[in-house]
């Protein structure tokens, strides 16, 4: 029985900039006795389906953007005779999705790492049962990766998570209803010796893949004490005090690790924080700007954001303490207007931001903003290729809708063609080279030229906003780019590095 580990994807680049840590989780949850998985990421290749045999098991884990893809590689694998599990966000909060479209024997709901050894003996006594509940595994049993399973020379970063959940609320996310609010911290050290075993291997970036870095902020510090409440208020210290804690672990690693996070745009405030991420050398995170308006983060529960002129200062506030962002913008909200994504290039461009993303507005399952939008949508008959808008995953990609939700301002060419225009402009040549002056060397101005230009390719251009022609040409792009683009990032081996005390 050999265990097969599939990350389904739609597009392959042959290189991949982030290594995918749930595969190697998983594999690391697999209990020794049914030898080391197979493990078939296709943002490298396309899955050969040859490798299946008559009782095997496929684990497919899926998101939402991914799970046509998965439903078609789970029905294929029964073809052959496999038991097929499901997993992931998705399944989480659709498992009936994997039955009746992607021929699943079993559904994992929440996290596998405890649960997916009880699955694969339940697969070989015959005793497998339909639904398997993985729940949210405290931080003290999150699994290590099993890193050397890696294919060689095919990533760019490492990933090492160091904690699950997030406390904000935002109405466009689904981090905190599947994740929780509570945030998990795993111990510094399970964190610091699986960097260590990546830094061995030659990788040099590793991304921290976080939900939110910074769980605990000084608004949630303060009203705690404004309410007189106790308990509280030594939780929260202790949450902050273990994300210190592993920070000066992470300091006393080589000098030439370069890691990156996700966090809120609250940690601006904190600068005793931002000094602790610049010693630990994390020097890079995304944040969700989202919008440049008051009235926009309004909309999208996240008005604990600054908005205008007192945003751009507070996004200047990561760099002077050595933390570069990449800004995440959303296009398509009910306040944007036509000006909107001008004003939006501009700030960007004017705060000093490194790298940014600017997505189109979509309704993702489990967060409130869908669930607002499906409650619009019942009465709605239209369908596409026999589903309804609110099942767009479901609707083969080049008949999908490029906006779903209708504007009140705006058409849908309108959203469509100014979110592509944003791009182009924030990642013009001039515009990423007056940014790469944050770079100390020639050389090092030339790699952030090439990453951006990269980063365009694999996530502009392949998006749910681009027709299938310019999908196909980015692909190839980017597949020619990564490869050499690899050997910036990676660096010599240090196969002798031993865990600092």
């Amino acid at each position: 029985m050999k265990i097969h580990l599939v990350n389904p994807s739609d597009i392959s680049f042959g290189t991949a900039v982030i290594t995918p840590r749930w595969l190697y989780v998983l594999a690391a949850a697999t209990p020794a006795e049914f030898g080391d998985p197979h493990v078939i990421d296709e943002t490298l290749d396309p899955m050969d389906f040859s490798s299946i045999a008559a009782g095997d098991v496929v684990g497919i884990g899926i998101h939402t953007f991914n799970a046509l893809r998965g439903y078609s590689i789970g029905r294929e694998a029964r073809k052959r005779g496999a038991t097929v599990v499901f997993g992931g966000i998705h399944p989480t909060l659709y498992p009936e999705e994997s039955f009746e479209l992607g021929g699943a024997h079993a559904v994992v709901k929440g996290d596998g790492d405890l649960v997916w050894s009880a699955v694969l003996v339940d697969c070989r006594n015959g005793s497998l049962a339909s639904i398997y509940e993985g729940g949210r595994v405290s931080g003290t049993t999150f699994q290590p990766a099993r890193w050397d399973l890696l294919p060689a020379d095919r990533y760019m970063w490492g990933s090492v998570q160091t904690l699950r959940g997030c406390p904000k609320h935002c109405s466009f996310c689904s981090v905190w209803r599947t994740d929780g609010q509570q945030p998990r911290q795993r111990a510094a050290d399970a964190v610091v010796k699986e960097i260590v075993e990546l830094r061995r291997m030659g990788f040099r970036f590793v991304l921290l893949s976080d939900d939110n870095f910074y769980p605990v902020t000084m608004e949630d510090l303060r009203l705690a004490e404004r309410q007189g409440n106790q308990a509280r208020i030594e939780s929260l210290q202790e949450i902050r005090r273990e994300r210190f804690e592993l920070m000066a672990k992470l300091a006393k690693l080589p000098d030439d690790l370069v890691f990156y996070t996700q966090i809120t745009m609250e940690a601006a405030e904190d600068p005793e924080f931002l000094k602790a991420m610049n010693k630990a050398k994390i020097r890079g995170a995304l944040v969700g700007v989202e919008s440049v308006t008051a009235e926009g983060l309004k909309a999208v529960f996240k008005d604990f954001n600054y908005a205008g002129d007192k945003l751009v200062t507070r996004l200047k506030e990561f760099r002077k303490h050595g933390v570069h962002i990449l800004g995440s913008f959303i296009f398509g909200l009910p306040t944007d207007k036509e000006d909107t994504f001008g004003a939006t290039a501009d700030l960007a461009q004017r705060a000093d931001i490194a790298f940014a993303q600017f997505i189109m507005l979509t309704p993702f399952p489990g967060t409130v903003d869908f669930a607002r939008w499906e409650e619009n949508m019942a009465s709605d008959p239209t369908r596409i290729a026999g589903y309804p808008l609110t099942r767009f995953w479901l609707i083969p990609r080049e008949q999908r809708p490029k906006v779903y939700t209708p504007h009140p301002m705006l058409s849908a060419e309108q959203i469509r063609q100014g979110t592509q225009s944003t791009w182009d402009r924030f990642y013009s040549v001039p515009a990423i080279w007056e940014r790469a002056k944050i770079a100390k060397s020639l050389k090092a101005r030339i790699l952030f030229l090439v990453m951006s230009k990269l980063y365009r390719q694999m996530y502009a251009n392949t998006g749910i906003a681009t027709d299938s022609a310019r999908v196909s040409r980015s692909a190839q792009w980017a597949r020619w780019m990564a490869k050499p683009a690899r050997r910036l990032f990676v660096t010599s081996p240090m196969p002798d590095l031993q865990i600092p005390n």
